[in-house]
């Protein structure tokens, strides 16, 4: 199947999963957007068992996974921008500490994510 198709697909599932995963954290969401936090940390970890289990080892026969799964459904589920919109509109209207808050929980969380599923992927794989 061609690349740009699994991408095309594996992205539209992924901003699915994520729109779910959204409103079902919405009530949640008072201080912090959970939905954007949890979304990322379990595209964090997706990409890093993947990348752990499949794709170090670079094979042609990878590509089409790697199209599907990492480029288009994580990408499609992770969300940078919303995180970035979100951290700036607490900042204007000066949620400092909440601010503070979900870019730490943010970046550490994700990190431990990603080294979590690269650890589990290489273990499996």
């Amino acid at each position: 199947m061609n690349n740009l198709i699994l991408i095309f697909l594996g992205g539209g599932l992924g901003s699915l999963a994520r729109f779910g995963i959204g409103r079902t954290l919405a009530s949640w969401s008072v201080n912090l957007p959970y939905g954007t936090l949890a979304a990322n940390v379990l595209a964090c970890v997706v990409l890093g068992f993947f990348t752990g289990a499949v794709a170090l080892r670079s094979s042609e026969a990878v590509l089409p996974y790697r199209a599907f799964l990492a480029v288009g459904f994580c990408g499609g589920f992770s969300t940078f921008s919303t995180f970035s919109n979100e951290t700036l509109l607490m900042l204007m209207n000066n949620r400092w500490g909440d601010a503070v808050l979900n870019i730490t929980l943010s970046v550490v969380l994700c990190l431990s994510a990603s080294f979590l599923g690269l650890w589990l992927g290489k273990a499996v794989g």
